[in-house]
């Protein structure tokens, strides 16, 4: 018998509350008119992707970060009002930011 279950056989009469805290969290990043630079750099020998050209509040583009980078397993840093993400994942950034519903512009090969 689990703690659902327990709680149930306890309080038969309560209805609990269903709430979306995770599509809510997510969906609260303000999407902007300009689109998102995406471009490839490489530094020190070693490739990465840098976002940049958020007119948002700087706490929106640091929650922004952070998700890209758990989605993608990777290391990365917020800078400079910049997403520095480590490797090349211009592709699949894009694609996440697309399915927000961002702009998202590719610069350089």
């Amino acid at each position: 018998m689990d703690l659902q279950d327990q709680l149930k056989n306890l309080f038969p009469d309560h209805e609990p509350e269903h709430t979306d805290d995770s599509d809510s969290a997510k969906e609260n990043l303000w999407l902007q008119d300009d689109p998102i630079i995406c471009k490839y750099e490489k530094r020190k020998g070693k490739p990465i992707t840098i976002l940049e050209g958020y007119t948002g509040a700087t706490e929106d583009f640091k929650k922004l970060a952070k998700e890209l980078k758990t989605k993608l397993s990777v290391g990365g840093s917020f800078k400079d009002d910049r997403i520095i993400i480590q490797g090349d994942y211009r592709d699949k950034i894009m694609s996440i930011l697309k399915d927000k519903g961002f702009n998202v512009k590719r610069v350089g090969g």
